[in-house]
């Protein structure tokens, strides 16, 4: 009973001490909605508002994220991709950072280099598939701007 009861703890323990990182759930609706596009898409660019920021700190996905995030994507992009180059911008009064996960399951994320506090993240040969955009913060609190999606950066 004792030995049973030892290795039924010791395997609570491993579990719990296993649990998987918790990252980023792209399965959510968008908090600013979806758009299926294709390459030579218009209006170019396209401009959507958003509410930047979140409680989740972007730089535990790694490489070079940074910002506050949500944990649901602030928006989907479903490209049908051609022979255009595909940009992803933020415009706000305050820092934004972009955190993308694009089609081939890789995060890809800037901070400035747009200027100004601006993001911007392009895909000189972009991938057909789903893009899900987070539009990060510095500090705690959310900041108004725009996601600009483009194909002439």
């Amino acid at each position: 009973m004792i030995k049973r009861l030892s290795a039924l703890a010791l395997a609570c323990a491993l579990t719990a001490t296993a649990a998987p990182a918790v990252a980023q759930d792209a399965s959510q609706p968008a908090n600013f909605g979806s758009r299926t596009l294709s390459a030579g898409f218009t209006p170019d660019p396209l401009s959507i508002s958003v509410t930047a920021g979140g409680s989740l700190d972007a730089s535990r996905l790694g490489g070079s994220c940074v910002g506050k995030i949500s944990n649901a994507p602030d928006f989907e992009l479903t490209y049908t991709a051609g022979g255009l180059p595909l940009a992803f911008r933020t415009r706000s009064g305050e820092d934004t950072t972009l955190v993308i996960n694009g089609p081939d399951g890789r995060w890809y994320c800037d901070d400035d280099s747009w200027g100004d506090g601006d993001a911007q993240v392009i895909f000189s040969s972009p991938q057909s598939g789903v893009y899900d955009v987070w539009i990060g913060t510095y500090g705690d609190s959310p900041a108004r701007g725009a996601l600009i999606l483009t194909e002439t950066p």
